[in-house]
């Protein structure tokens, strides 16, 4: 009887993941229920992706100003943005294998403080070299460091439970960025000036510093306790040496099964027809239709929105149904939006329109979470690295479209192509996403043997 009644007093430390050796408080009265520290890391992370979604996507407000300005063409500007894209991608595996070494806190507060450098320079530039390298080096390693890897480290590490659902919701915080920075930026670059925008996103990127300081932890065990559903604690491994050796050996071993390549293919689709296309495009191509340049960041800003309930249930889908069926529905809807796009440009904001930003924006990276569950899935414990560099894969197809889209502009005097080759493009992702192998029917070794690798 005395047993049972110790079990009784030590429920509610069950309940909250934590073991009664993490909590030293006597077992004769029982502590309150408390919330979980993986919300309170999951808070910081969706503060610290809202943060650097919004930063990525001020460049995309700033091509006109600067056009008038400088007398740039649409394809300098372009490349700041493409290099801005390439390095988001390309950094995110050696920001996810950097994690490991060195703690997610260490690493985004440092990237934070480094995009902030990158866009309060810029007041100074002068010459369009100079944007390549803060708009595009600095700003885009900075970003890249806060990339979705992060979203796949921070799921790994702190959920078992829900673990889809919460994939959704921090990469929501990417639509979350877009909704609350891009009116505001391209408002002040309207009416004080481009220059009071690029120190906006600085003031910004700092203000954040402080809340992944206070909030952000590396380990379950770092705080005594479980990652969120887990059934008994887990050690934190030892920090990985060679940082840079081991995103490349997993890309090595990753880049010998026909998974990763499908997943890599469609994922660079995916990138070409947002980011890169759309994100950096629309509110240009709405402009030479006669649309206000605020009235199309604001559109682009409710694409956001939107955007954040289809991740979400993007995520709460990915727990229940194949991912790789969700991911060929999400490439085909989004491929025939895409080819109605060049009929719905207006002056206004004609319903038509209004149902492609809704449509759209459902849709924009509803591919995230079930694509980091077929990382995970596929490649166990290496999972945020590989996507990692799927998500690189991502970025070169948005830079891509970004520089090819400007090329398209200046040689044809429109968009018109550029969303029509897009439309196809996912239609063939669609094919690439309903081609991966089943787990179950066992085709790819070298993914099991990868999965079972500590």
């Amino acid at each position: 009887m005395a047993e049972f009644l110790h079990i009784l007093a030590l429920r509610p430390l069950a309940l909250v993941g934590k073991s009664p050796e993490a909590d030293p408080v006597t077992t004769s009265a029982p502590s309150r229920p408390r919330i979980h520290r993986a919300w309170l890391v999951a808070f910081a992370a969706f503060v610290a992706l809202v943060g650097a979604a919004g930063f990525r996507a001020a460049p995309s407000v700033l091509i006109d100003p600067l056009h008038e300005e400088f007398g740039w063409s649409n394809t300098t500007i372009s490349a700041a943005v493409s290099i801005n894209l390439i390095l988001y991608g390309l950094i995110s595996p050696f920001a996810a294998a950097l994690m490991e070494r060195l703690g997610m806190r260490r690493v985004v507060a440092g990237a934070l403080v480094l995009v902030a450098a990158g866009s309060g320079l810029t007041v100074f530039m002068t010459a369009s070299w100079q944007l390549l390298l803060l708009w595009g080096v600095l700003v885009g390693t900075g970003t890249g460091s806060m990339a979705l890897a992060f979203v796949a480290t921070v799921t790994s590490r702190w959920f078992v439970k829900h673990r889809g659902l919460v994939s959704g919701v921090l990469t929501a915080a990417g639509a979350a960025g877009q909704l609350v920075f891009l009116p505001l930026i391209a408002a002040l670059a309207t009416h004080q000036g481009w220059r009071s925008a690029s120190l906006t996103v600085a003031a910004a990127a700092l203000v954040v510093v402080p809340v992944v300081l206070l909030f952000l932890r590396d380990h379950p065990s770092d705080v005594g306790t479980t990652a969120y559903g887990a059934a008994e604690p887990e050690e934190r491994p030892a920090p990985a040496r060679g940082t840079a050796r081991r995103a490349l050996n997993v890309l090595r071993d990753a880049a010998r099964t026909p998974v990763f390549w499908l997943l890599a293919a469609g994922f660079a689709i995916c990138g070409a027809s947002t980011n890169g296309l759309v994100g950096t495009h629309f509110v240009p191509a709405a402009h030479e239709h006669g649309m206000p340049p605020t009235t199309a960041a604001s559109l682009l800003a409710l694409v956001g929105l939107f955007d954040v309930a289809g991740t979400i249930a993007s995520g709460w889908f990915t727990d229940r149904i194949d991912p790789r069926w969700l991911l060929g529905g999400y490439y085909f809807l989004r491929g025939c939006s895409l080819l109605m796009l060049p009929h719905l440009f207006a002056p206004t904001t004609e319903p038509p329109m209004w149902a492609f930003i809704i449509f759209y924006g459902l849709d924009w990276v509803a591919t995230v979470p079930p694509t980091v569950a077929l990382c995970r899935e596929r490649f166990g414990l290496t999972g945020p690295i590989v996507f990692g560099w799927v998500f690189a894969a991502h970025q070169i197809g948005a830079s891509i479209a970004a520089t090819g889209a400007g090329m398209i502009h200046d040689h044809t005097g429109g968009y018109d192509i550029a969303w029509y080759v897009a439309g196809l493009l996912c239609g063939l992702a669609a094919l690439l996403s309903i081609s991966i192998p089943s787990v179950r029917a066992e085709r790819e070794p070298r993914n099991m043997a990868l999965t079972r690798r500590p």
